[in-house]
């Protein structure tokens, strides 16, 4: 892909995770290209379908957290980005469960292992408990994003994070 073509792509995607998280899966393609400043025949010849720039979307956002974990990032800090991230990726993440769409198993997993890296990292400099799994983290983060979106907050991140600590 050319570099322009590939400049095109970027500012598609991040144009579109904007829209999406702040305005839902109903704004048309036309509207995101005129946002990206590109025609929508380029939005369409990167991505054919509404439901395939969703997918490229998401794909996109999992890269970055996954590259942002294995950045040398504090484990907290990473941790409430995880939080902040899902609660601004609610309407990408609606659409992906309304519309049956799965993020790829590589890519999730990817994600995974970094956190678990970063977790591993953690726990050998003492900063996090031992008896912490993965899975643990996976389902604090959860409870963090459905209890910020009942509460309106991410308060709870920081006693979460306390209780991380040894």
């Amino acid at each position: 892909m050319r570099a322009d073509a590939r400049r095109n792509r970027q500012r598609i995607l991040d144009t579109a995770y904007d829209v999406l998280a702040t305005e839902g899966v109903g704004v048309p393609i036309d509207e995101i290209a005129s946002r990206a400043g590109v025609g929508a025949g380029t939005v369409y010849r990167h991505f054919p379908t509404k439901e395939s720039l969703i997918e490229a979307v998401v794909l996109d956002r999992i890269h970055a957290m996954t590259a942002k974990a294995r950045s040398g990032i504090d484990f907290a800090e990473f941790f409430a980005h995880m939080v902040e991230a899902a609660l601004a990726n609610r309407a990408v993440a609606d659409a992906l469960t309304d519309g049956g769409y799965q993020v790829p198993a590589d890519a999730d997993a990817a994600l995974h292992a970094a956190f678990a890296e970063l977790l591993q990292l953690a726990q050998g400099a003492r900063t996090i408990r031992p008896d912490i799994t993965p899975d643990d983290l996976q389902a604090l983060v959860v409870g963090c994003v459905a209890t910020a979106r009942h509460r309106g907050d991410i308060d709870l991140v920081r006693i979460v994070i306390a209780g991380l600590r040894p």
